[in-house]
């Protein structure tokens, strides 16, 4: 009776003991698990501009924080019903921090967000936010300021072009940069803006490079992510500035400059943010003052002095010294929309939707 109650009793005990193991393993390997990133392109990560460097921040994500991180991207995704479906499956695979990297996301990534409370939302280039969603963007304006000025300062036919994608106030902001650009160098100069409605399609970029080259441009400028533009500045013989990324490669002799958005400083700080439960909703601006903004492979046929002023430009922006939306600014109607000594804020910014003094056109509806 004895012998049975002890073989009894340690039976129990060897039970409790491996049921304990296991309870203790499980924790273990859920503690274990990697801290998941998923992350939402608009286009191919092969497009060498907008969505090419979002995936370099997703890779260097990666490379800082090794095994403990795991990321997932998905691309090529519509603005509209699909880009829900996307960003839900994300939220329901068990990621804990999206970022959405396209300003059409907005509204789909604000309804997910709401549904999975748990989960932190990180929307590129939007206004609205919640207790789990922030936003982020950078301070492309200040790049473009900068190619503006090169530009103008590089053109012999005194026009120059720019490829627009969509009228939201990021990409109007963009084109007023430039201009106001321009008109310290000559205001006289032409801007020829050709909205394609695309982020993405380089037979359309490709044919609005060419019908502004045939229009006289001699220096193109593009908000959208393809290289073709540069492809067929370079075989025109006339100057282009890349977007996003540098795309020198593409037009060794008609590369002016590329503005290149880095994103990686950004995506890891936040990981680490919400990996360590100190991340809060926030409208975050990142320019050149944060290495989010850079200027890359100036083209040594820039005369020395346009280098030297532009450096000086880059100088002043990344100081406080010079802004490109300080006053005193008109819009287009003559109007002072900016007066002197004073400077945009950026929630004046994020809701852009007038030109500058010197463009000609009206934006689409």
């Amino acid at each position: 009776m004895l012998k049975g109650s002890v073989r009894q009793w340690t039976r129990k005990l060897a039970m409790s003991f491996g049921l304990a193991v296991s309870l203790f393993s499980a924790g273990t390997m859920a503690a274990d698990e990697p801290f998941k990133v998923g992350f939402v392109y608009v286009g191919p990560i092969g497009d060498h501009g907008w969505s090419y460097q979002h995936d370099q921040g997703r890779l260097a994500v990666e490379k800082y924080f090794g095994d403990k991180v795991k990321t997932t991207y998905v691309e090529n995704v519509p603005e509209g019903a699909d880009a829900e479906r996307v960003i839900r499956n994300l939220a329901k695979s068990g990621h804990d921090l999206i970022f959405t990297t396209s300003f059409g996301f907005m509204n789909a990534t604000a309804k997910v967000a709401k549904q999975f409370p748990k989960v932190v939302f990180e929307h590129a280039t939007g206004y609205k936010r919640s207790k789990n969603m922030g936003t982020y963007i950078s301070n492309t304006y200040e790049g473009r300021y900068v190619s503006g000025y090169v530009a103008a300062r590089m053109t012999k036919t005194g026009k120059i072009g720019y490829i627009a994608s969509f009228p939201i106030p990021e990409v109007i902001r963009d084109i007023n940069a430039v201009r106001l650009a321009m008109n310290k160098v000559n205001p006289d100069y032409e801007l020829k803006i050709l909205w394609v409605s695309t982020w993405f399609d380089p037979a359309k970029e490709a044919d609005a490079a060419n019908v502004m080259i045939d229009q006289g441009v001699d220096v193109i400028l593009q908000h959208t992510d393809s290289p073709a533009a540069m492809k067929i500045a370079e075989q025109r013989g006339v100057f282009a500035v890349g977007q996003a990324s540098d795309m020198s490669r593409f037009g060794p002799k008609a590369h002016l400059l590329s503005v290149v958005d880095s994103w990686g400083p950004y995506y890891i700080k936040t990981v680490q943010e919400v990996m360590d439960k100190t991340w809060k909703s926030e409208d975050f601006w990142g320019g050149m003052a944060d290495g989010d903004i850079e200027i890359a492979s100036m083209n040594p046929a820039i005369p020395k002095d346009v280098a030297d002023e532009a450096n000086a430009l880059i100088d002043g922006i990344k100081s406080g010294k010079i802004h490109p939306f300080a006053g005193p600014i008109k819009n287009q109607q003559g109007e002072l929309k900016v007066k002197e000594g004073e400077v945009l804020a950026h929630d004046v910014l994020a809701g852009m939707n007038w030109y500058v003094e010197g463009i000609e056109g009206s934006i689409p509806k």
